[in-house]
């Protein structure tokens, strides 16, 4: 069995560094997010914007990192933003969303029962980069979150799994490396495509009623394979491909979540489709 083991780490090696590369820049030292106005607890919803939004960082993120883009976006636009922590591994820091998914969605839970505890309102509305646009789609179905979320965005989300660009199929011929890699980071293990958590998150339909949800992808997804994968289908579904209003929009998978504007401004019309406009390449200056 060793010689196996030998031959699993640089596997597992590959996987993870693909996934890290993906979730976007090297963690910098965490600390708070920033308190003047993004995670700011005194922040009151607006009559034009009454929800609060809460970002959800995808695999290998943090609450900081993944958001310095998005978070002073929404911000700037009036709303109240606020983003979590959630995932963590004993002995692992910076590095979160590698916990088993089910429990990371019970960290959602608590934290949007504090967002609307302390702002007031009745909704939330979640916004969700990789992991962090699948991760909900458990609170919401299994956690009660349905009565307390308004929409779902989802940007590059791996609502049925990734297969990595095919890396994933060579797990089987290596005997103990599924086992290793749910033991390891149950999160990635999560996230394959067949497994038993996304088998039983989307058995009887991908959404739940009551929720809005939207998705946005990119063509140029390198981790979250196929790309089409991660649109849902449902009543209230919008799927939306960031090529289909830009032609010219090169993002990938870090970028369309990092620091993409053109999914921005996606983001924006999703969060108040009553005053939304049309997404452009234009939409970079906005």
């Amino acid at each position: 069995m060793l010689p196996w083991k030998r031959l699993l780490r640089p596997l597992l090696a590959a996987l993870l560094l693909t996934s890290a590369i993906a979730a976007g820049p090297a963690a910098t030292a965490q600390a708070a997010a920033p308190s003047s106005g993004w995670n700011d607890y005194s922040c009151k919803p607006s009559a034009a914007h009454p929800r609060p939004v809460v970002l959800v960082h995808g695999t290998f993120a943090n609450s900081v990192d993944n958001w310095l883009a998005l978070a002073p976006y929404l911000v700037n636009r009036g709303y109240c933003v606020y983003s979590l922590d959630y995932g963590q591994l004993s002995g692992v820091p910076l590095f979160n969303a590698l916990g088993p998914i089910d429990k990371s969605a019970e960290q959602l839970q608590v934290f949007v029962d504090k967002v609307l505890a302390a702002s007031g309102a009745a909704e939330a509305d979640l916004v969700g980069h990789s992991q962090g646009g699948l991760m909900p789609r458990y609170y919401l179905k299994f956690l009660g979150g349905a009565a307390k979320v308004n929409a779902l965005v989802g940007i590059a989300p791996d609502n049925h799994g990734t297969t990595l660009n095919g890396l994933t199929n060579l797990l089987p011929y290596f005997p103990g490396a599924e086992d290793l890699l749910s033991t390891a980071t149950p999160a990635l293990a999560d996230q394959v495509v067949g497994s038993a958590f996304l088998t039983k998150l989307n058995a009887g339909g991908d959404t739940v009623p009551g929720v809005h949800y939207t998705v946005i992808a990119t063509k140029y997804d390198e981790v979250v394979t196929p790309y089409r994968s991660q649109f849902l289908t449902g009543s209230d579904v919008h799927n939306v491909l960031l090529q289909d209003l830009c032609p010219l929009d090169l993002s990938e998978h870090a970028a369309i979540g990092l620091f993409d504007r053109i999914a921005f401004h996606e983001v924006a019309n999703a969060l108040d489709p009553a005053h939304a406009t049309a997404t452009t390449c234009a939409s970079v200056f906005g």
